[in-house]
């Protein structure tokens, strides 16, 4: 799979060539950051950290907020590492910091060495400083403690010159259970469908940035398909997962989707569909997922109006269920709900939904049979929607927010808080 990279010096996306020549200013992070998250995962980062003269940490906590990122540069003690993890980092990239002392106090599934090689030695210092060692010497020095490497070829970074696949090979074999990633020389689709056949995963800028190579066709590199007309069928769902029906794409398609961020697709009888363009009932493409089988993709879509189905159902089986549909409902009512209705009263009154969350919660702490948790759990839930749809807050953010959560490594105590005197 491809990993789009974003690295950053005085606050600008730049590319290096051979990691010492500024070959071009790439423009805004978070703008590319939008349209790079398409493909899933990105890596971030932070030379100037590297270089140890200055960093970009504000920015850098900013695409957090855009995109699941891997980060890197300058990250040089086991307090860094974690305060990243802590802010949301899918991963964080150690370099010289990659030792055993370190990488025993991290999750091991959340580290990624990262080796940057000059004709396979070892450089650091933002690739300065030669160490006198092989890549291969240093992966089997912490293989078993860490969740992937990153190997750059600093000789090929930002020339755009290719990758050497016989060379990728022996150093997978020296991987273990990490998984491999490697930069500097991929630029086109055909190496990252060969890299991706190895299990290995290409970080590739440069040749996106200067048009060499499309994101569209990169995110597409490694499918196949094995329909007489070449399709990927594509099961589209929504920000929680639930699948919103089936389409289906091809590479003109996907490259549309990819350049507006919207949900197009290839329909067998017309051609490009851009979905929505009718009906109204438009959808914002947030990413592109390829199956275990490299023949199916996943399109997870905002979806607006009515729903995805040519009926005007949320879904092509009918309506949605459970939390999220409740959810939307509550959401709609905050824009008008009848007069009489129990929401609208609720909407209107801050004290009176106060109130309720507070009784709602405490009779939910206070529930201990079965039935009896369930209904005060249902009860807790309506009320806190509620809240939310009078905030404006969709539960998607409230998901991506706990997930974000989830990322944390530092655990608090959880305590509760002392109890406030009445006054």
């Amino acid at each position: 799979m491809i990993i789009p990279s974003i690295d950053l010096m005085n606050g600008v996306v730049v590319q290096l060539i051979g990691g010492r020549e500024k070959a071009l200013e790439a423009g805004d992070a978070g703008s590319l950051a939008e349209t790079f998250r398409l493909a899933g995962e990105i890596a971030v980062v932070d030379l100037d950290a590297a270089l140890g003269r200055g960093d970009n940490t504000a920015v850098m906590r900013d695409l957090l907020r855009v995109a699941p990122c891997r980060v890197g540069g300058g990250i040089r003690s086991v307090e860094a590492a974690r305060r990243w993890l802590d802010d949301g980092a899918t991963k964080v990239v150690l370099g010289t910091a990659a030792q055993p002392d370190v990488l025993r106090q991290l999750p091991r599934e959340r580290v990624i060495a990262a080796l940057d090689a000059d004709h396979d030695e070892v450089v650091v210092e933002g690739w300065q400083k030669g160490t006198g060692r092989g890549i291969i010497e240093r992966m089997r020095e912490i293989r078993d403690l860490v969740g992937g490497f990153l190997v750059t070829f600093v000789e090929r970074e930002g020339r755009m010159g290719g990758v050497d696949l016989q060379r990728v090979e022996q150093l997978l074999a020296e991987c273990g259970g990490a998984r491999l990633t490697v930069a500097g020389g991929v630029t086109t689709a055909e190496e990252i469908a060969a890299l991706d056949r190895l299990g290995v995963d290409a970080q590739v800028g440069m040749a996106i940035y200067t048009g060499r190579l499309g994101l569209a066709e990169a995110i597409a590199a490694p499918l196949t398909s094995d329909r007489p007309d070449g399709l990927w069928p594509t099961v589209v769902v929504d920000q929680s997962g639930v699948a919103l029906g089936l389409a289906y794409s091809d590479l003109d398609s996907l490259r549309e989707a990819v350049r507006t961020r919207r949900g197009v697709y290839h329909s067998r009888s017309r051609g490009l569909w851009i979905k929505g363009e009718s009906s109204g009932d438009t959808q914002d493409l947030l990413r592109v997922d390829l199956d275990c089988d490299r023949d199916t993709l996943r399109f997870t879509v905002r979806q607006h109006g009515a729903g995805f189905c040519h009926l005007s159902a949320r879904t092509c089986w009918g309506p949605d269920h459970g939390v999220g549909e409740l959810a939307r409902r509550l959401q709609q009512l905050a824009e008008n709900a009848p007069a009489e209705s129990y929401t609208r009263r609720l909407l209107a009154d801050a004290d009176l939904l106060r109130a309720k969350l507070t009784e709602e919660s405490n009779e939910l702490a206070q529930a201990q049979a079965h039935d009896e948790v369930v209904g005060e759990a249902a009860d807790l839930l309506y009320f806190t929607l509620v809240a939310m749809a009078r905030g404006k807050v969709t539960l998607p953010e409230v998901e991506a927010e706990l997930k974000r959560r989830a990322r944390r490594v530092t655990r608090r105590p959880g305590d509760a808080k002392p109890e406030r005197e009445n006054k």
